[in-house]
């Protein structure tokens, strides 16, 4: 049966899959830099004999293995990027760039993904149709899956169906969380600047204070949350910078904040930041004072096809038994990946790797996992391709 076979391969490959992860996580790279992890994943694929594209989009990779007969196209994709953190987890593969650290599993992805590639590629007579191996730059900040697409990774040959994973701190480790529907959310980003007129703090009387004005409308914005859209239609809005002043009695000219809004909903990402300046409009227009509203629209939310997500849940039940298959629960993060899902059939899904009784926070200096998830990730990944080409 391809089930063991599959994981006949990622066993065989676990120990190299480990060695690049390693590599990857001790010299990290942030978004748009991905030069040395996408040379590695290109290097990894060319020694396989895999077809290998470079420099898409920046520094995108694609690796595309033919099987024995025509057929479908399904693609697998990896991101690469790391994130601006100064590393204090407690590993021996310890990043060596100071500020600059793996903290949210990406380096996992792409040695999960290459992992993969060299089990489908060993089983290439096995299969008809076609795998694209995508390794994208640029998850962490600009979209980079939106310049790929761009870019035309999709076509020649036309994908039919796209397939990723998340290494998930929430999660126990050994489970795989799967879920059709909204997945993830719209990671959009406002930024807001408050002006009055300044003047000394003993005699707030004489200024239009825009500390004043911000704070209430921080406060203001968290009841477009609780009291004017539906309670059952899930939302996030955080202000999560705040800057101003120069002094303790010096009562400012302007402020500024910055934050973000999370949702799963066109209509609610368009009316959130409506009832936002109406509500800047109001508070300026009561205090004297004017606003300026910036809003910048990141990625869209994911929505996982409930076609592709059966594929994905089912070949994970085949690896695994139904026990270790979770329903995911939707996350306010967001992912890149959205840009594939408004294209193609796809799905997203999580991979666990919580210790028992405890839970791995993302994006925080002292993240870690253990290295058994990519023997979990890669044999899912494997293993819904091959299924998928096989109908």
């Amino acid at each position: 049966m391809l089930v063991e076979e599959v994981k006949r391969c990622v066993e065989k490959y676990y120990p190299k899959g480990i060695e690049i992860r390693r590599r990857i996580h001790q010299y990290p790279e942030l978004s748009e830099q991905e030069v040395e992890t996408a040379g590695l994943a290109a290097a990894v694929l060319r020694e396989l004999g895999i077809e290998t594209r470079c420099g898409i989009a920046g520094n995108g990779v694609l690796g595309i293995i033919h099987g024995a007969k025509p057929g479908k196209t399904v693609l697998l994709r990896a991101d690469m990027d790391a994130l601006a953190i100064d590393e204090a987890a407690d590993v021996p593969f310890k990043s060596k760039k100071p500020g600059v650290m793996h903290a949210c599993g990406h380096d996992g992805h792409t040695a999960g993904l290459l992992m993969a590639a060299m089990a489908l590629n060993e089983l290439k007579d096995r299969f008809s149709g076609t795998v694209k191996l995508l390794f994208q730059p640029a998850e962490e900040t600009v979209g980079g899956a939106e310049r790929m697409i761009a870019a035309g990774v999709l076509e020649n040959p036309r994908v039919d169906a796209a397939f990723g994973c998340h290494l998930w701190g929430p999660a126990e480790e050994g489970t795989v969380l799967v879920k059709s529907g909204p997945l993830m959310a719209s990671p959009d980003e406002f930024a807001v600047t408050l002006s009055g007129a300044g003047g000394h703090g003993a005699m707030p009387h004489l200024t239009a204070d825009p500390a004043l004005m911000t704070a209430q409308a921080i406060v203001q914005f968290q009841s477009i949350i609780s009291r004017r859209k539906d309670p059952l239609e899930p939302a996030v809005l955080s202000v999560c910078m705040v800057h101003g002043g120069s002094a303790f009695n010096v009562i400012p000219e302007s402020m500024e904040m910055r934050g973000t809004i999370r949702t799963f909903s066109k209509e609610l990402r368009d009316f959130i930041p409506q009832e936002m300046e109406k509500t800047l409009k109001a508070i300026t227009l009561t205090s004297g004072g004017t606003y300026k509203f910036e809003l910048k629209k990141l990625f869209p939310p994911l929505v996982n096809d409930a076609a592709a997500a059966d594929f994905a849940r089912k070949s994970a039940e085949k690896l695994f038994g139904k026990e270790r298959v979770k329903e995911a629960v939707p996350s306010m993060g967001g992912d890149d990946f959205a840009y594939f899902s408004e294209k193609i059939p796809s799905c997203y899904f999580f991979v666990g790797i919580a210790p028992k009784g405890s839970k791995v926070i993302h994006h925080s200096p002292y993240f870690k996992w253990d290295e058994k998830a990519l023997q979990v990730s890669a044999a899912c990944l494997c293993q819904t391709a091959l299924d998928y080409l096989s109908v």
